[in-house]
């Protein structure tokens, strides 16, 4: 195999900044310079221990080095590259497909995480694979990428799905995990930032939110999905008291 450790390097860099600057901005402001003005809509009124963000930054930061290796193995990598399905002039499969691709990408996305999130939580599976990420009971924006390296490498088997099946240009993977990871931190970061009533509106019912996922990190249970509450809706694993969590949140006075 021909792999690239400067390329190696690059991705690297430019995933590692975006998480650590994105998670570190959303970390600074909610757990340091806002946490008293907004500790009581604190989705779980408790905060972690420092020990726990140095865990999950650990864990993030292997996780990254993982995708790094998949990404420059695949995508740079000159005896692999030409089986995949990157293309490199928008023309070539026009502006319509080009823009068609990211709610495609995001549906697949979401259906690809749920089920194999399902298949982490068999009794089986758990213990090697996403045990890890569950320790996070509490999550701050540190764990949204906290996982065992089995787990990650699981999680980034999508980018390998969407090299070779989905014509791809070479933009659409870093657009698409850019806005993935911003969600992923949102996810995890332990505030609620959608407004008041908005699980019980036509398309909030259908959204993941803070509260859904913490419910997921603090009972093991419920609430599979990544950027909707579709497929949890539909197989019945969505948790029977998440309204109520999510109203009592945010009826909280700060």
């Amino acid at each position: 195999m021909d792999f690239s450790i400067p390329k190696f390097l690059e991705i690297l860099t430019i995933v590692g900044s975006r998480y650590f600057i994105l998670a570190g901005i959303v970390f600074v402001m909610s757990y340091l310079l806002l946490r008293n003005r907004i500790a009581k809509k604190k989705i779980q009124l408790a905060f972690p221990k420092n020990t726990d963000y140095l865990r999950e930054m650990a864990y993030s930061f292997s996780s990254m080095v993982i995708f790094a290796v998949i990404v420059t193995g695949v995508v740079f990598n000159p005896a692999v590259r030409p089986y995949t399905s990157i293309y490199s002039d928008i023309s070539q499969n026009g502006l319509a497909y080009y823009l068609l691709a990211f709610p495609i990408m995001f549906v697949a996305h979401d259906t690809y995480f749920y089920w194999i999130h399902r298949m982490m939580h068999h009794p089986l599976l758990f213990k090697w694979f996403h045990l890890v990420h569950h320790k996070s009971t509490n999550p701050s924006p540190w764990a949204a990428y906290a996982f065992h390296p089995l787990e990650a490498i699981l999680e980034n088997g999508i980018i390998i799905l969407f090299y070779f099946t989905l014509p791809m240009h070479v933009t659409h993977v870093p657009i698409f995990f850019l806005f993935s990871i911003i969600y992923n931190i949102y996810g995890h970061m332990g505030w609620e930032l959608y407004p008041k009533g908005f699980n019980t509106t036509l398309i909030g019912r259908w959204v993941n939110t803070a509260v859904a996922h913490n419910q997921h990190h603090k009972y093991f249970k419920g609430n599979y999905g990544l950027y909707l509450l579709f497929w949890d809706r539909v197989m019945g694993t969505m948790r029977s008291d998440y309204d109520e969590a999510f109203d009592q949140v945010k009826s909280r006075k700060i």
